[in-house]
């Protein structure tokens, strides 16, 4: 069994995106990712915060919008279209979840696609799918590139999904697709889980319920992703993976913490230096 490890991988990534970065600053391009963040939410906080340091590790700089709780959709779209029109600002991102009363989609729907460094515009979903995209879903592009920089081969695999999000489950499967995995989607109305699951040569969970893959879903010698970020009844980090049991049947497993992880905020980084690029004719 081997350990996939986000955070080497991460910083390999980092160093060669802050050496196309600094290229492209002695050119005269200046990279800018504007963050807007609405309300007091503590995990939104730690995020957005994270997203900060990543981009003054690579040398992008970090516009930060901290607006009140009781904002409404129209002052945030007034402040998206201000960001749309700002030809200095390559990306924006609004940290989800927003406040209730705030319409997501209206929200995401109002980013300029080409602006939109985390792959969620419509525009990008539909690219995505016809392989035609280079801003990339983050969190699935981080997979992908964690699978090829550990050797897995993706092309002909068998590869099972676990949740069907619009954030990882189904852009994960359209990005496998575009690497000719062979791909199934499994949700909560799937019957009989393991017996689908134990077919996986590269087996992804993306549920967000700690420990619900358990050793007799994983195929041997499967290579296990776990997206899952949870707390279990110790309150200690944990993903969806029984870990210390499906271990030893893995030929490659991702810990948590330390694996899918560092790669979400890594592939925004990545996303937002192309996004600089496109803009710029530069790619």
């Amino acid at each position: 069994m081997e350990l996939i490890n986000g955070k080497e991988i991460q910083a390999f990534t980092l160093t060669h995106i802050g050496k196309e970065v600094e290229s492209l600053k002695e050119k005269g391009v200046e990279i800018c990712l504007a963050v807007i963040i609405v309300g007091n939410d503590p995990a939104s906080r730690v995020y957005v915060n994270n997203k900060k340091k990543a981009c003054a590790n690579v040398g992008i700089t970090s516009l930060e919008y901290a607006l009140p709780q009781e904002t409404t959709t129209e002052e945030l779209i007034a402040l998206i279209d201000k960001l749309n029109a700002d030809k200095s600002v390559n990306g924006i991102l609004c940290q989800m979840p927003v406040p209730k009363q705030i319409d997501k989609q209206a929200v995401i729907d109002a980013i300029l696609p080409e602006k939109d460094v985390d792959c969620f515009h419509p525009v990008n979903i539909g690219k995505l799918s016809l392989g035609r995209t280079e801003i990339l879903p983050c969190t699935p592009a981080g997979i992908i590139r964690m699978l090829e920089f550990s050797g897995v081969k993706i092309e002909g695999s068998r590869a099972v999904i676990i949740g069907r999000s619009d954030i990882v489950g189904k852009p994960m499967a359209m990005l496998l697709l575009n690497h000719s995995a062979t791909v199934t989607v499994c949700h909560s109305k799937t019957v009989d889980l393991p017996s689908v699951t134990r077919q996986a040569d590269i087996l992804i969970s993306a549920v967000g319920k700690p420990d619900i893959v358990t050793e007799d879903m994983v195929k041997e010698g499967a290579v296990v992703i776990d997206v899952g970020m949870n707390r279990n009844s110790e309150g200690k980090l944990c993903g969806d993976v029984d870990f210390e049991k499906v271990a030893p049947h893995c030929s490659k497993i991702t810990p948590v913490p330390g694996g899918v992880g560092p790669m979400t905020i890594t592939m925004l980084m990545e996303n937002t230096l192309t996004a600089a690029k496109a803009q710029n004719n530069l790619l």
